[in-house]
């Protein structure tokens, strides 16, 4: 009986939660109708502005717009490209680097984590966090760096973001000249 109660239960869900379905507008509660082509589907949602970097059409969408229109996202990229990097997600606002050590038979490696808290170029838009990892045969440590080694990566990122500003006025510059 108990089984057979836990069945009418989720065939009750799985019937009756249409709402849920892909092809249902949530707003309307009306049915979408779908292109079967998924080469024609794609080919209409680039027309209609729609995409990954240009949501702009949709409902209720965010537009993240292009990485390389934000300098501190370009200049921190820029700072840090000596770093394998492990994770970089801009639209979640993060930078994480791999564990790197300047030397093969080192056994210490840091990792560095840029968290962006606004797109505005400024040092209070970034945080730095740091790390060494320290081993010793198969005894691995990982301590967190301390705040110098985090200012002067922001300071070297905060540079960078100078540079690429005074070269993108030099590029409007000479726009404005031809």
């Amino acid at each position: 009986m108990k089984n057979f109660l836990i069945f009418l239960f989720l065939g009750f869900l799985l019937t009756n939660c249409s709402a849920f379905k892909a092809d249902i507008d949530p707003v309307t509660g009306k049915k979408i109708r779908k292109e079967p082509s998924l080469k024609k589907r794609a080919e209409d949602n680039a027309a209609e502005g729609g995409g990954i970097f240009n949501s702009s059409n949709m409902r209720g969408g965010t537009n993240y717009d292009f990485a390389t229109s934000n300098i501190m996202w370009r200049a921190t990229l820029s700072s840090l490209d000596f770093l394998p990097l492990q994770s970089v997600n801009y639209s979640g606002g993060v930078v994480i680097t791999d564990w790197y050590s300047n030397s093969i038979n080192s056994n210490e490696s840091i990792k560095i984590e840029v968290r962006f808290l606004s797109d505005e170029a400024a040092s209070s838009s970034i945080n730095i966090l740091s790390y060494k990892k320290i081993c010793e045969s198969l005894n691995c440590k990982t301590l967190k760096m301390d705040e110098k080694f985090n200012k002067k990566i922001k300071n070297q990122i905060m540079e960078e973001v100078r540079k690429l500003k005074i070269q993108e006025e030099l590029d409007k510059k000479k726009k404005k000249k031809t």
